[in-house]
């Protein structure tokens, strides 16, 4: 049984967004010591925190991911939902960033692209949980896409994790009390479900209630996808991660996100350490 671990669902997917680059530009990133913006800063939809995943970008654009069930409309709190069923915010909807001078924008809902594009796949609906908010240009100075105190990613982890291997996440939840030796987790896969489109973990400590969309990389510091839920069996305080590989696949493929693709760090992977 799956718990969603958003504060709050409430998903939207969005059109537009401020100032277009051209296409084609580079970005150049902020130091990763002093960026306010990075994986795994709150964001907070509507009342309701939720965590930055890993930084994508598109044509010069800059995403931050997120939990797409973090903006679904009349999802109980804490219940498990089906993204190509589930109730979304409409497009555009405005997402505060942590760090950030302006508000982002919600450009990209797989909850939205699957309902729009009448997928029935029942492993896609139950676990294709990825949503993209695009930053104001404005605060691209701010951004740096390395994980904090773990580094990475060095790029997508194409073939999932094994059962047994080492994940290494981030997390930043309100229920985390402000503590930042709460922030890291370390811990190890146990399996995966629908087929690849996530991945079972167990950490110290585990993702809770807010840590929806945090990012995890596996044992090479490659992003394996973002924390989607909190597991009730079959072991109880586990967390589901999503397939980044194939949750990016799906955006190319259901958007006008053509080009969208991870961003890499620019500071080492340290978890095997």
């Amino acid at each position: 049984m799956r718990l969603v671990a958003a504060t709050l669902v409430l998903a939207v997917g969005a059109i537009g967004w401020v100032a277009a680059p051209p296409p084609g530009a580079t970005v150049a990133w902020a130091p990763a010591g002093s960026a306010p913006v990075h994986p795994g800063v709150p964001l907070l939809n509507v009342g309701a925190q939720c965590t930055a995943g890993f930084v994508v970008v598109d044509s010069g654009h800059i995403f931050l991911e997120e939990a797409a069930h973090c903006l679904s409309i009349g999802t109980p709190r804490g219940a498990e939902g089906d993204g190509c069923t589930a109730e979304s915010l409409p497009l555009g909807t405005p997402v505060d960033i942590a760090g950030a001078a302006h508000r982002g924008t919600l450009a990209y809902s797989a909850w939205i692209a699957m309902r729009l594009a009448r997928e029935a796949d029942p492993d896609l609906c139950a676990f294709n949980d990825l949503a993209l908010v695009a930053l104001d240009p404005r605060d691209y100075p701010l951004v740096n896409p390395s994980v904090p105190v773990w580094g990475g990613p060095v790029g997508l982890a194409p073939q999932g994790i094994r059962s047994g291997e080492a994940v290494f996440g981030y997390g930043s939840s309100e229920l985390g009390l402000g503590l930042g030796v709460l922030a890291p987790r370390q811990g190890q896969s146990i399996g995966d479900a629908g087929h690849g489109w996530s991945h079972d973990v167990v950490t110290a400590p585990p993702g809770t209630l807010g840590d929806s969309g945090s990012p995890f990389l596996d044992p090479q510091g490659a992003a394996l996808g973002p924390l989607a839920s909190i597991e009730v069996s079959p072991v109880p305080g586990s967390n589901g991660i999503g397939d980044l590989a194939r949750e990016l696949a799906y955006v190319r493929a259901h958007s006008r996100l053509r080009r969208a693709q991870l961003a890499t760090g620019t500071e080492p992977f340290t978890g095997h350490r």
